[in-house]
């Protein structure tokens, strides 16, 4: 691995050289002064006095040489649709939607909200925010009323962009009524609700704030926005993550790293080649989405498809005939996915043409050998792996074949990914440890481009939460346990705090707590993951109730609040009623207990226990 060795020892030892050099691969309208300003560390700032636009670099920029490529692919198997524009065709679309957020008011700096499905018409709006150099936050449809207020309240945005409705497996997913619940719950309302009908269901209008983007659309059809000129630190989106505590952290992206990073990302990482197809089979709601269906592929001139749909509908082929039918090269979806392929006839993915098909990307979870194995001689490709956050934008591990050729370990998301200088760190003392030494994955400070600036709003939350675990050492933790073997490849062991990574989703267990126990008849509940075969972890709660009458329907009561407050994606598989909790004498819930005893596992050492009874009652409560 001599050439990759070189170029991450560059990478990190000379930055300013390495990422100067990257930097070439997007336009910048003003050339920046500085590469990199760490001089009040952890906070990085990247391309210090240039100026771009995300928008220009995904568009603008490609119209002299491929207007007429295709650039987008928006397939619904939800309601049978699937259209497709070239990028002269998504200019012109990106140009409407700006206009008319210009139109009422959107401007640089504002937040946008965007609360929509897998539809055309959320790209239209992610870019057309960038183009005005304003700020989006991106919500996954599947959040509910109290979640999305939470997310409304903290970015407090001048708009919210929504449809009335998503589909799901067939069933229709009214969106409109949890964002007029939303707003209502939010302290603060923002001016207007632009709303894309699809047709899908009736839905009330509130007079003087919300916006028909049809009939919007028809006053703007030949509209021209410019694009603003943003300094290369100025945000570009927030994306709300799940915390250790009840308040989602806002993740600030900037806007010169980030589509550097991504630009860079394409090449070293993802072997793309301008003109191909990319299919990430993620949701704009999350990380992934953001970087590998929108900005990644368009910054480097490739065709994306956005997929509304589950992987089995109309049956398991879908994705195959779409790698088939437009000549996919580049294919990116999650271990729990695959998960659930594997379970269905081999048939759908061989009778299909995935000649056009170079290689198949993970991430969202560990991926589990088995899987690995089992997607690699059903495609007869290869199967890259990688590992990162929605902190960090793009990959922290992966094999960086457009580097160089690495041999594949299954079970390891590879190696670190250039700019990132990862440490195996003892979680107690900090001291730096060798390889087959378990460890706390962490990363020595500046943080590459593209990674998040801060907490939007919180600096100091940024500080605390990430870079003083160890007293005297400023590194960004991962909160992932590791280890690394003799070759420098990592594997990744689970979570060192309580989020939950579960089919790609990471869920904070105190979240989970505060809804649950918002129940009138709970007096205390915890919220542990387990392993689960098919979604990597789940989420289970052990509640103790107030009063023992009407607890018949209880577990029901409180998955129906958790839908509600959280989202059907927040939803506990189990939720057991017990009488006590295990806790150390001083008070504090013993988690790791009982993750164990609902895995069926020896919980090990409980000495510093109260009660060691309480164990066998919870283990008796799970057992009936």
């Amino acid at each position: 691995m001599g050439k990759y060795l070189d170029t991450h020892y560059q990478s990190i030892h000379e930055p300013e050289v390495f990422w100067a050099e990257e930097a070439k691969r997007i336009h910048w309208e003003t050339p920046f002064s500085q590469v990199l300003d760490y001089s009040s560390p952890p906070f990085a700032k990247w391309f210090v006095g240039g100026k771009t636009s995300i928008c220009y670099n995904a568009l603008d920029r490609h119209l002299i040489e491929r207007a007429n490529q295709t650039a987008l692919i928006a397939v619904s198997v939800e309601t049978n649709t699937e259209q497709t524009y070239t990028y002269q065709e998504l200019y012109t679309e990106v140009n409407r939607m700006a206009a008319i957020l210009k139109s009422y008011g959107v401007s640089k700096g504002d937040r946008v909200l965007i609360y929509m499905p897998m539809v055309a018409q959320a790209c239209f709006a992610m870019l057309a925010v960038l183009r005005l150099g304003a700020i989006h936050s991106v919500v996954f449809g599947g959040f509910a009323s109290h979640s999305l207020a939470a997310r409304i309240e903290d970015a407090q945005p001048k708009m919210i962009i929504t449809a009335e409705a998503g589909m799901r497996g067939g069933k229709v997913v009214p969106y409109k009524p949890l964002l007029d619940e939303a707003i209502e719950l939010s302290a603060y309302k923002p001016e207007h609700v632009l709303m894309v009908s699809r047709g899908l269901c009736a839905f009330e209008t509130t007079p003087n704030r919300d916006i028909d983007y049809a009939s919007e659309r028809n006053k703007h059809l030949d509209s021209l926005v410019p694009c603003v000129w943003l300094d290369a630190t100025d945000p570009s989106y927030i994306l709300y993550t799940s915390g250790t505590t009840g308040k989602p952290k806002g993740v600030q992206r900037d806007t010169g790293g980030y589509a550097v990073a991504l630009a860079t990302s394409m090449d070293y990482i993802f072997c793309a080649k301008p003109g191909q197809t990319m299919f990430c089979t993620s949701d704009i709601g999350w990380v992934v989405g953001h970087g590998y269906i929108i900005y990644g592929p368009l910054i480097h001139g490739m065709a994306t498809i956005m997929f509304e749909g589950t992987p089995l509908k109309p049956d398991a082929g879908i994705w195959w005939s779409l790698v088939e039918k437009y000549k996919v090269s580049t294919m990116f979806s999650s271990p729990t996915a695959i998960r659930v392929l594997k379970k269905q006839d081999p048939q759908f993915i061989a009778q299909r043409d995935l000649s056009s098909l170079e290689a198949f990307f993970l991430a969202g979870e560990p991926l589990d050998e088995p899987t690995a194995q089992w997607i690699s001689s059903a495609i007869q490709k290869p199967i890259i792996d990688n590992y990162w956050q929605t902190e960090t934008g793009w990959p922290i591990l992966a094999l960086q074949r457009g580097i160089e050729v690495m041999p594949n370990k299954f079970g390891s998301p590879g190696v670190p990914v250039f700019g990132y200088n990862m440490k195996l760190l003892d979680d107690v003392s900090g001291k730096e440890l060798p390889a087959h030494a378990k460890g706390l994955l962490a990363i020595e400070g500046p943080l590459p481009p593209g990674c998040m600036q801060t907490v939007w709003g919180d600096d100091k939350r940024f500080v605390s939460t990430y870079w003083q675990g160890f007293e005297g050492r400023l590194v960004y933790s991962t909160f992932d346990w590791g280890i690394k073997d003799d070759d420098g490849y990592f594997f990744i062991l689970g979570r060192t705090d309580d989020v939950i990574n579960t089919a790609g989703h990471r869920l904070g267990t105190r979240e989970i707590e505060e809804s649950i126990s918002s129940h009138n008849n709970v007096a205390e509940v915890a919220v542990v993951g387990i392993a689960d075969e098919l979604k990597g972890q789940v989420a289970i709660a052990f509640a103790i109730p107030k009063n023992n009458e009407n607890i018949a329907n209880l577990e029901k009561e409180l998955m129906r609040i958790v839908d509600q407050q959280l989202g059907p994606v927040a939803r506990p598989s189990r939720i057991y009623i017990v009488e006590a909790l295990p806790k150390t004498r001083s008070g504090k819930i013993v988690r790791r207990a009982l993750q164990a005893i609902a895995e069926h596992r020896d919980p090990g050492d409980i000495s510093t226990m109260e009660d060691k009874n309480v164990l066998i009652q919870i283990q008796n409560v799970i057992s009936q």
